[in-house]
């Protein structure tokens, strides 16, 4: 399988149809039909419904699993092709970060900052997702390194602690009588509309933390991305349970309130255990380190 049909491939999903990819890739109609109907017959599956007459395509389950593998292959050749590029007297090439919503990005930022200043080639690339998310795409190769807020499973990567952490509470609408609070317990958790991450392990230790079963919070919502569910939450949908400062200055319509007993998360960079870094990731790492030391002194 040669990674320039799957690039095809690609562009006629991309496109909804061969006769716009064509044009895309400066092919003949007939030719990119023929690289695709190749293709369907050396992974030996249909990979698309064909219309008649306007050509469009709908992708069969075996498509878009192949259309899932092909960009995960894709980004992972680009990538090694941009290390296998990189000049050996020079510290240049792009750092992929995957991360949640978490203020412990700024210390990476930085981080990043602070090497740009000395390398004024390296690029960063952020990858936004939940921890299953971005460890699976650490896994597979596609980040160097994944920032992670505990509790999570991190046995298999080598870490780095960043000396901050995260605090949990309840997002919730400045005119509501929640706002006049300077925390929130369990016992004003239960009846409240909340919104929780859609990750499981957040739910499971809300009810940890405060030994609540079940049936005692009103979940009337889920989100992963913290900025939409605040939209909820302005218009009086619920309150959102979230980590502090990833909201500052975007609304004056929101408050947030921390939890009692107060609860911090720590939070650790990752990256794949006896996995050679690049230039630019090593001096990303090195970056971190010296700024960490700074920051815990």
């Amino acid at each position: 399988m040669e990674l320039r049909v799957l690039r095809y491939f690609l562009t006629v999903v991309r496109e909804g149809g061969i006769v716009a990819a064509a044009e895309t890739l400066h092919l003949t109609q007939p030719t990119l039909s023929r690289q695709l109907k190749e293709l369907e017959e050396e992974v030996g599956a249909q990979l698309f419904i064909r219309g008649n007459k306007t050509q469009k395509i709908v992708l069969t389950d075996k498509g878009q699993l192949l259309r899932n593998r092909a960009e995960d292959l894709l980004a992972l050749a680009d990538k090694a092709w941009q290390e296998l590029q990189e000049d050996e007297s020079e510290i240049s090439g792009t750092v992929q970060i995957g991360c949640g919503e978490s203020d412990g990005m700024r210390l990476l930022a930085q981080a990043a900052q602070r090497l740009r200043l000395k390398y004024p080639d390296i690029k960063v690339d952020l990858y936004s997702g939940n921890a299953e998310n971005v460890k699976e795409r650490l896994d597979k190769g596609l980040l160097d390194f994944g920032l992670f807020i505990q509790p999570t499973n991190l046995q298999k990567y080598e870490t780095l602690r960043l000396p901050v952490t995260d605090r949990w509470g309840v997002l919730v609408r400045r005119d509501s009588i929640l706002a006049k609070r300077e925390n929130l317990t369990a016992q004003d958790l239960q009846g409240l509309p909340l919104l929780v991450s859609s990750q499981e392990t957040v739910l499971h230790n809300l009810q940890q933390w405060f030994q609540l079963q079940p049936d005692k919070l009103r979940i009337v919502g889920t989100y992963n991305l913290l900025f939409n569910a605040a939209l909820l939450v302005e218009e009086g949908f619920g309150c959102a349970v979230c980590l502090d400062k990833l909201l500052v200055g975007v609304s004056d319509k929101l408050r947030f309130v921390p939890l009692s007993p107060q609860v911090e998360m720590d939070i650790d960079l990752a990256w794949r255990r006896y996995q050679p870094l690049s230039k630019a990731a090593a001096a990303f790492l090195k970056e971190t380190r010296a700024l960490c030391e700074l920051v815990s002194v």
